[in-house]
C-alpha cells in the first residue's frame, strides 16, 4: 500500500536545523546511505543504537510503501585516526595485537556485527559495499578532484584543499556550523610543518609506508584510501550523485560527514544530500562509555549478563525497546534502573498484545480507534517521534485491558483495525520480537506452569483456597496471570 500518499513525513536535516518535509527525489522510491561500522573491533553499544535508530526509519519508510535502497558500508581499510601519521591505521594497529592479518581482523569482527544486529532483529541493508571493494571507484573520485583544482599531491598522498574549496565559497563547515575561516587565521602559522598545505587538509589517498601491510596500487604510487572518501564512492555509485537520506551518528558530523559534503560537492558541483540525520549519543549510568574508565559493556555482555554493572541479562528486544523510548536525536543514558524499567514496560505491551485474540466485538463502540491510530502515524510523521508513539502505544494497552475487564468496547471493525495498528507498528515499524518469537517463552516453561494449574485446580476442589491463591499470587509476582473461565485456566506471560 502506498501510504505516503496520505501522510506528511517531516525529517530533521542537520543541514539546514529544521524539520523539512520529505520529499524524495523519485516518487515513491527513498535511496538511504549511513554509514556502517569499521570492523577492527567489537561493535559497541552506541553504535548499535545509532544502526538500530535507521533500521526504525527504514522500517517506517517501508512501512509507508516506499521502495528503500538501503545502503550501510563495512568500512574495512583506510580508517585513520590522525591523517599525519599511517601507523594509527586502527586496521593494522589491532592486527598487530591480535598477530592476525589484517583481512581476518575484518572477518571476524564483521561476523560479530551481523550476530549483534541479528540478534536485535535488524534488517540487513539491502546493498553492504565494503572500502576495500572499492578502491577504484575511490581512486576515480580523488583524481576527478585532483582535476577539477581541489586536491593536490605531496609525497606520495593526495589531500583535499579546504582553502581553495572555501575560496571558491562551497563554504567547508556548512553541515557542522563551523567557523572554518577562522581556524584557518588560527592555524596559518603551522603551514609546511608537514606533507599538508594546510592543516584543515586531510587525506584522499595515503602514501603506504613500507612496512604498512594494507596496501593498493595508484597512479601516485602504492598505498591506502583516506577514511572520508569511502562513503562518496559508495553512495554515489549505488544511490547516485545526489540522493534522499544520509543518516550516521552524531559524532560522525564532523568533520567525516562535511568531507563528504566537501567531496561531493567538488566532484559534482552540488549538495550530494537532500536530508542529512544524525542519531545522538549514548550515556551509561550519566557518564559518556570508555573503555579507558571502565564505564563500558559490549552488546553481547548485556544480553547474556556477563558483566559487573548490569545485575542481570536482558533480551535483545528489551534493549532495543528501551533505546526507542528515547528519541533517536536526544541523548539516552541506559542504567540498570532503565533497563529493568524498560523490562517490565515491554512485558506490559506484549501481555496486552497477547491478549487481543480473546477480546470480544461489541455493537458500539467507546474508544475512537481512528484517533488514536492517526496519533500513531502523527507521531512518527514527526520526524520519527518513537518516544510518542509508544506512548500511544501504551494507551493501546490501557484500553486492551479495559475492553478485558468489560469497561470498554470496540465493534468487530474497530476491533480489527485497532488489532492490526498495535500490532503493525509493535512488530513492523518498531522492530519488536514477542516472546514467544524471541524465544522468552519455553516449553519447558509451560509444561511447568500447567503442572501448577493442575495443583491448583486439585486445591480448589479439596476447597484449599489457601494453597491455590498462594499458588496464583506467586505467579502474578512473577509477572505470569492466570485467567479463569468456562473452558477453563490459562496463563499469559
Amino acid at each position: 500500500m502506498e501510504l505516503y500518499k496520505e501522510h506528511q513525513l517531516k525529517i530533521y536535516n542537520s543541514l539546514t536545523g529544521e524539520k523539512e518535509l520529505f520529499n524524495p527525489i523519485h516518487k515513491g522510491k527513498v535511496g538511504m546511505y549511513v554509514c556502517g561500522p569499521t570492523v577492527y573491533s567489537y561493535v559497541h553499544l552506541g553504535n548499535v543504537r545509532t544502526f538500530l535508530s535507521f533500521d526504525m526509519v527504514y522500517r517506517y519508510l517501508s512501512h509507508l510503501g516506499y521502495k528503500v535502497r538501503y545502503v550501510r558500508n563495512i568500512t574495512d581499510a583506510g580508517h585513520l585516526t590522525d591523517d599525519g601519521d599511517v601507523n594509527n591505521d586502527r586496521f593494522v594497529k589491532q592486527s598487530r595485537l591480535e598477530k592476525l592479518e589484517p583481512m581476518e581482523i575484518v572477518q571476524k569482527y564483521t561476523v560479530y556485527f551481523h550476530k549483534v544486529m541479528e540478534l536485535f532483529n535488524a534488517f540487513p541493508p539491502t546493498i553492504e559495499p565494503t572500502a576495500t571493494g572499492h578502491i577504484v571507484e575511490q581512486i576515480e573520485l580523488t583524481e576527478k578532484l585532483i582535476n577539477n583544482g581541489l586536491a593536490y599531491v605531496s609525497n606520495g598522498s593526495v589531500y583535499f584543499d579546504v582553502f581553495e574549496y572555501n575560496k571558491r565559497g562551497l563554504n567547508y563547515g556548512e553541515l557542522s556550523n563551523r567557523n572554518i575561516e577562522e581556524l584557518f587565521a588560527n592555524t596559518r602559522d603551522l603551514d609546511g610543518q608537514n606533507e599538508k598545505r594546510n592543516p584543515q587538509d586531510f587525506a584522499l589517498w595515503k602514501k603506504a609506508s613500507p612496512e604498512h601491510i594494507m596496501r593498493w596500487n595508484s597512479p601516485w604510487g602504492e598505498g591506502f584510501p583516506g577514511w572520508h572518501l569511502e562513503c562518496t564512492a559508495m553512495s554515489t555509485k549505488y544511490l547516485g550523485e545526489k540522493f534522499d537520506i544520509h543518516g550516521g551518528g552524531l559524532d560522525l558530523k564532523f568533520p567525516h560527514h562535511e568531507c563528504e559534503v566537501a567531496q561531493g560537492k567538488g566532484c559534482n558541483h552540488e549538495n550530494p544530500v537532500n536530508y542529512w540525520m544524525h542519531a545522538n549519543m549514548l550515556t551509561m549510568n550519566g557518564l559518556r562509555m570508555s573503555k579507558s574508565t571502565g564505564n563500558f559493556v559490549l552488546p553481547m555482555e548485556l544480553i547474556e549478563g556477563t558483566n559487573s554493572i548490569f545485575e542481570k541479562e536482558f533480551h535483545p528486544s528489551v534493549i532495543r525497546f528501551c533505546f526507542l523510548q528515547a528519541h533517536y536525536r536526544g541523548v539516552l543514558d541506559i542504567s540498570n534502573e532503565a533497563l529493568i524499567a524498560s523490562e517490565k514496560g515491554y512485558n506490559r505491551l506484549m501481555e496486552a498484545i497477547d491478549l487481543l485474540p480473546l477480546l470480544q466485538p461489541s455493537s458500539n463502540s467507546t474508544f475512537n480507534v481512528e484517533a488514536w491510530k492517526k496519533a500513531c502515524y502523527n507521531a512518527m510523521n514527526d520526524d520519527f517521534n518513537t518516544t510518542i508513539l509508544i506512548a500511544q502505544l501504551f494507551e493501546a494497552v490501557r484500553v486492551i485491558n479495559l475492553i478485558n475487564d468489560k469497561k470498554e468496547t470496540l465493534t468487530a471493525t474497530d476491533l480489527e483495525t485497532f488489532s492490526t495498528t498495535i500490532k503493525s507498528f509493535t512488530f513492523d515499524v518498531l522492530g519488536l520480537l514477542s516472546k514467544k518469537e524471541s524465544g522468552q517463552n519455553t516449553d519447558k516453561l509451560d509444561s511447568v506452569l500447567e503442572m501448577l494449574i493442575q495443583m491448583r485446580n486439585e486445591a480448589r476442589a479439596n476447597k484449599n483456597w489457601a494453597l491455590s491463591d498462594e499458588i496464583r499470587d506467586k505467579l502474578a509476582a512473577l509477572g505470569i496471570q492466570l485467567k479463569d473461565g468456562k473452558e477453563g485456566t490459562s496463563f499469559l506471560y
